[in-house]
C-alpha cells in the first residue's frame, strides 16, 4: 500500500497536469476561434500555474523535465500560442504591429539564452577543485555568490521575466494596441539585458576567484604550512555522515594536526561542528598532492569506492576503525586487508577476523577500545518501584543482505512493542536506525505500524504534562544550539561563498557544541511527560543520550549492542535468523550476555522482572566479562589506547619516509657502479672464450659488426656489448 503522504502529492499532482493541459487547451481554443477572454485566462493560468509549480512542486517539474517538457519548452509554447493569437485576432495589423513584438519576442529568448551561457561560465569560475571549512582562503579571492535568480534557476528567470511580456500582449489582445506588448517587452529587454550585463560583472579580475592552477598551488603551502599529521578519510552518501561524525571528538584530541579529507562536495557541510581544518577534493588527479605532504596517517570510518583512490598513495599509512562493531558479516569485510592497520575496540573483534579468514593479519589487529563512549553513563541500578522501566527499542535496518537475522522490524517488531505497550509500568523509548526501509519496504511499513501503535497507547494513557516552564527552557536551548551549529548562509550562497564565511570559525566552536548539546538533550527528556511513550528519530538527541534513559535495551546483532555494553545495564537482542538459541550464542558473542527474544516476544515480561528485580538478573557477572571482551580494558582509558595507536602508526610511516629517502639517496649510484661491474665481468667471460691466436683488437679499432660464432644470438659484438 502506498504510504499515507503519497496519496495526496499524487492528487495534487495529477491536478495539477490536468489544470496545465486545461491552460493549454483555453489558450488554443481561444486563439483559434478566436475568443479573447478564454485567450487570455489560459494565457495567463498557464503562466500563473507554472510559477506556483517552481514553488511548490519541484517533483512534478523534474519529471516533466525528464520527458523534455521542461520550463523553457512550456514557455516558448505559451509565447507561441500568443503569436498565433494576435494573428487571428482582428484589429491588430500583422506586418506594422505584430511583427515589432515577434522580433521583441525573439530578442527576449535570445538574451535569456545568453544570460543562461554567462551563467554556466561563472558557475564554472567559481566551481573549485578543492572545498574547505576551518582554513583562512584569504589567498583564493573569494566573493559572494551572484544573485541565485541569474545564476542557478534558469526556469525561474524565465517565467519571471515573462511576466511583464506576457502581461504586455494580453493587454495589446484586449486594447488592439501594439503599445502595451512593447512596453512588455520592453520592460523583459531591459530585465534580461541588466541580468546579463550584473552577471558577467563575476567574470571580471575583480570578482573572478582563483584558478584551479593557483587553487592547487594555493593547497599545497597550506599544507606546507599548516603540516598536517594524522587525518580522517572519509567518502560517502547523504545518509553516511554520522559514521564521520561520530570520530570528530576524537579526531581533534590527537597528537599533531588533525585534518579530515573529504571526497563529495556536499558532505564539506554535513560534518557537524569541528575546530579540526577540512579539505574537501573531489578529484583523484588532485588528491594525490597528499602525497608530497606531512601527512603520515589516515582514520578510515568506512569503505567506499573512493577509499581505494588514496590508498595508492604509499607515503600514508592507513588505519580502518570502522564506524561500530557488531558480530554481522560486514564488520569483517575483506576489504580491511587493504589498510596497514585494522583498529577494533577489543578481543572479541580480534578472534572476529581470526574466524572470518577474509586475509588480515593477525598483527595487523590493534585494539584500541572506543573512545567515543565516554559520554554513557554507568548502571545505576534498577528502576525505584514508583518509577517507569524506560525501554530502548532501538532495532537496525535490513541491509543489503537479504537477511530476515539483520533487523527484527519485520519479524518481531510489532510483538515487541505490542508486549511493552501492555505493561503500565513501562515507557517505551522506540529509536528504529534511520535507514529503516530503504531496502526491504516491508520494514518501512513495520515501521509506520509501531509508531501507530505507540501514539495509540499514549491516547488511552493520558496524564499531566511539564509546566511552560520546561518548555521554554527547550525553546532557548534549541535556539542556542542551533545558533552554534547552523551557519547563516543565504539563500543564493554558493559553496565558495560558504568558504568565505566558515574560512575563519569561531575559537572553541566545537567544545561550546558540546556543552549546548548536552544542555538541550537534559532539557528535551525534561520536556516530556515521563509517562509518554518516545519515538525518537532525527539526529538530536543521539542514541548515547537514550543509552542514559533506558533501564534496559531491545536491539539486533548490531554495534548498538556492543556500545550499550559499556554501561553494564540489561539488555534483549531479538533472534530472527532462525537459529537456535544456542546456536544463536554462539555464533554472536555480542548476544553471550543478553536475554533472548523470539519473534513472538513471550519472554518481554520476564525480561523486564529481572530489570526490576536484579537478584533474578543472571547476566548481571556476564555482562561484566563480556564488556572487557568487546571493548577492551578501561585501564589505560580508551582515548590514551586510540592515541598510542595512532603515534605509533605515525611512527611507522616516519621510519618507512627515511628508509625511502636512504634508497633514493643510495639505490641509483648503487644500481650503476653494479652495471658496471656486469660489463667487465662479461668483457672478461668474451676473453676467455675466444680461440687461441686471434689477435685482440686496439683501443682505436672500429666495430667491425661481424657476429661471434659462439654468440648464439646472431647478434654483433657492438651490439652485445
Amino acid at each position: 500500500m502506498p504510504s499515507a503522504g503519497l496519496v495526496p502529492r499524487r492528487a495534487v499532482q495529477l491536478t495539477a497536469l490536468f489544470a496545465m493541459f486545461a491552460a493549454y487547451t483555453a489558450q488554443l481554443a481561444g486563439a483559434l476561434l478566436p475568443n479573447v477572454p478564454t485567450f487570455v485566462v489560459g494565457s495567463a493560468a498557464g503562466l500563473a500555474l507554472d510559477l506556483y509549480l517552481q514553488q511548490r512542486q519541484p517533483g512534478l517539474l523534474s519529471l516533466l523535465g525528464r520527458v523534455r517538457f521542461d520550463v523553457t519548452v512550456r514557455q516558448l509554447l505559451r509565447d507561441m500560442l500568443i503569436v498565433l493569437g494576435l494573428l487571428r485576432i482582428d484589429g491588430i495589423s500583422p506586418l506594422e504591429e505584430q511583427s515589432p513584438l515577434t522580433i521583441g519576442l525573439l530578442a527576449f529568448y535570445m538574451l535569456h539564452f545568453v544570460c543562461q551561457a554567462v551563467a554556466v561560465l561563472v558557475r564554472r569560475s567559481r566551481t573549485l577543485p578543492v572545498i574547505t571549512r576551518n582554513i583562512d582562503t584569504s589567498g583564493l579571492r573569494l566573493s559572494a555568490a551572484p544573485p541565485r535568480l541569474l545564476a542557478r534557476r534558469p526556469g525561474h528567470r524565465l517565467l519571471a521575466f515573462a511576466v511583464p511580456v506576457t502581461t504586455g500582449l494580453m493587454g495589446t489582445v484586449v486594447t488592439r494596441d501594439a503599445l502595451w506588448g512593447g512596453i512588455g517587452l520592453s520592460v523583459a529587454l531591459a530585465l534580461s539585458a541588466g541580468g546579463v550585463a550584473h552577471l558577467a560583472t563575476w567574470l571580471l579580475p575583480a570578482k573572478r576567484t582563483a584558478t584551479e592552477r593557483e587553487t592547487l598551488d594555493w593547497l599545497d603551502k597550506w599544507l606546507a604550512d599548516y603540516r598536517p599529521t594524522v587525518g580522517m578519510y572519509f567518502s560517502g552518501g547523504t545518509s553516511s555522515a554520522y559514521q564521520a561524525n561520530m570520530w570528530l571528538s576524537t579526531l581533534a584530541e590527537l597528537d599533531g594536526n588533525p585534518v579530515i579529507v573529504l571526497r563529495e562536495r556536499f558532505m564539506v557541510q554535513k560534518i557537524e561542528a569541528t575546530d579540526v581544518p577540512i579539505v574537501c577534493i573531489p578529484k583523484v588527479a588532485h588528491l594525490m598532492h597528499l602525497e608530497h605532504s606531512t601527512l603520515k596517517m589516515m582514520l578510515h570510518p568506512a569503505n567506499s569506492g573512493k577509499t581505494s583512490q588514496v590508498l595508492r598513495i604509499p607515503s600514508i599509512k592507513h588505519a580502518f576503525t570502522n564506524h561500530g562493531e557488531s558480530d554481522k558479516l560486514s564488520s569483517c569485510n575483506p576489504y580491511a586487508k587493504a589498510y596497514d592497520e585494522v583498529w577494533v575496540a577489543g578481543p572479541a573483534a580480534r578472534e572476529r577476523y581470526q574466524l572470518a579468514d577474509i586475509g588480515v593479519d593477525d598483527r595487523d589487529v590493534v585494539e584500541v577500545g572506543r573512545p567515543q563512549l565516554a559520554p554513557i553513563r554507568p548502571y545505576a541500578g534498577p528502576p525505584a518501584d514508583d518509577a517507569f522501566t524506560h525501554v530502548l527499542y532501538a532495532p537496525t535496518w535490513e541491509g543489503w543482505t537479504n537477511d530476515p537475522g539483520n533487523t527484527s522490524v519485520i519479524l518481531a517488531g510489532e510483538n515487541i512493542v505490542r508486549e511493552l505497550l501492555a505493561d503500565p509500568k513501562v515507557r517505551l523509548l522506540y529509536k528504529p536506525h534511520p535507514m529503516t526501509g530503504s531496502v526491504d519496504p516491508r520494514a518501512g511499513r513495520a515501521d509506520e505500524r509501531i509508531r501507530a501503535m505507540i501514539a495509540e497507547a499514549n491516547a488511552r494513557r493520558g496524564g499531566s504534562r511539564p509546566g511552560p516552564e520546561a518548555v521554554a527552557e527547550l525553546r532557548r536551548r534549541t535556539e542556542e544550539l542551533d545558533r552554534l551549529t547552523s551557519t547563516a548562509f543565504r539563500p543564493a550562497a554558493d559553496e565558495v561563498e560558504r568558504m568565505l564565511i566558515q574560512s575563519s570559525p569561531e575559537a572553541g566552536r566545537a567544545a561550546a557544541v558540546a556543552e549546548a548539546t548536552a544542555a538541550w538533550e537534559r532539557a528535551y527528556w525534561s520536556s516530556l511527560p515521563e509517562w509518554e511513550h518516545q519515538v525518537v528519530v532525527g539526529a538530536r538527541p543521539g542514541i548515547y543520550s537514550c543509552f542514559n534513559q533506558a533501564d534496559v535495551l531491545i536491539s539486533d546483532v548490531s554495534s548498538v549492542v556492543s556500545d550499550y555494553l559499556t554501561s553494564e545495564k540489561p539488555y534483549a537482542v531479538a533472534n530472527t535468523s532462525g537459529l537456535s538459541e544456542d546456536d544463536f550464542r554462539a555464533g554472536f558473542p555480542t548476544v553471550r550476555a543478553a536475554a533472548i527474544l523470539t519473534p513472538d516476544a513471550q519472554a518481554v515480561p520476564a525480561l523486564l522482572e529481572s530489570v526490576r528485580h536484579p537478584e533474578k538478573d543472571t547476566f548481571a557477572a556476564a555482562r561484566a566479562e563480556l564488556k572487557v571482551h568487546l571493548l577492551g580494558p578501561s585501564d589505560p582509558p580508551s582515548p590514551v589506547r586510540f592515541n598510542e595507536a595512532a603515534v605509533a602508526l605515525c611512527r611507522r610511516a616516519d621510519e618507512r619516509r627515511a628508509r625511502m629517502e636512504a634508497r633514493l639517496a643510495s639505490e641509483v649510484p648503487a644500481q650503476r657502479e653494479s652495471v658496471a661491474e656486469a660489463e667487465v665481468e662479461d668483457a672478461a667471460e668474451e676473453i676467455e672464450l675466444e680461440p687461441a691466436g686471434t689477435k685482440e683488437p686496439s683501443d682505436t679499432q672500429e666495430p667491425t659488426g661481424t657476429s661471434d660464432p659462439n654468440d648464439s644470438s646472431g647478434e654483433p659484438d657492438s651490439v652485445r656489448a
